[in-house]
């Protein structure tokens, strides 16, 4: 397993009198493949919060939507429009999150071999992300269709989900508690 405790790349010993080729030449491909694994490590994080914003942002918009009167079809309809554009948004940012995430576990071996408990419930919470940003996309449909009748209330509940969850991910990946 590979743990990006230094935040830079700093290029490898040069090869000379007292490094033969071949060390060199594994000292670069070593440098290369580190530097590489935390670009990648970097868009990876940088796409989980954009897709975390859109599944902290939507579930608001369900609760101004629970809560617009029924004579203000203006409103729902402004209301409906940015859900709509977020969802879509939200799912583009997914993703490359997922895409990267499995390249760092499949390519670069995070979270693999014996003793990396944490990898697995990790992706059980990734697993119940997508569920939830799927159901995100049920609710808006039936939000559009009229079909929804859920009060705010159990909208700010819904809300919630995603923050214990990235809690619990954030947690598992930086302590490893098993």
């Amino acid at each position: 397993m590979c743990d990006s405790k230094k935040a830079s790349c700093p290029r490898p010993l040069a090869g000379g009198f007292f490094l033969p080729f071949a060390v060199t030449t594994v000292l670069q491909a070593i440098h290369d493949y580190t530097c590489s694994m935390l670009w990648i490590k970097a868009l990876h994080i940088v796409f989980i919060a954009s897709w975390f914003a859109g599944l902290f942002y939507l579930p608001r918009i369900f609760v101004n939507l629970a809560m617009v009167a029924p004579d203000s079809q203006a409103e729902r309809d402004r209301l409906l429009l940015m859900a709509g554009k977020l969802y879509r948004f939200m799912t583009i940012l997914a993703v490359p999150a997922l895409v990267l995430g499995l390249w760092l576990w499949l390519v670069y071996g995070i979270g693999r071999g014996p003793g990396q408990g944490w990898m697995h419930a990790k992706l059980a919470i990734v697993v119940a992300l997508l569920a939830y940003h799927h159901s995100c996309g049920v609710i808006l449909r039936k939000f559009s269709g009229g079909q929804m009748h859920r009060s705010h209330v159990w909208f700010r509940w819904f809300n919630e989900a995603p923050v214990l969850m990235m809690l619990a991910a954030v947690i598992l990946v930086v302590v490893k508690p098993f």
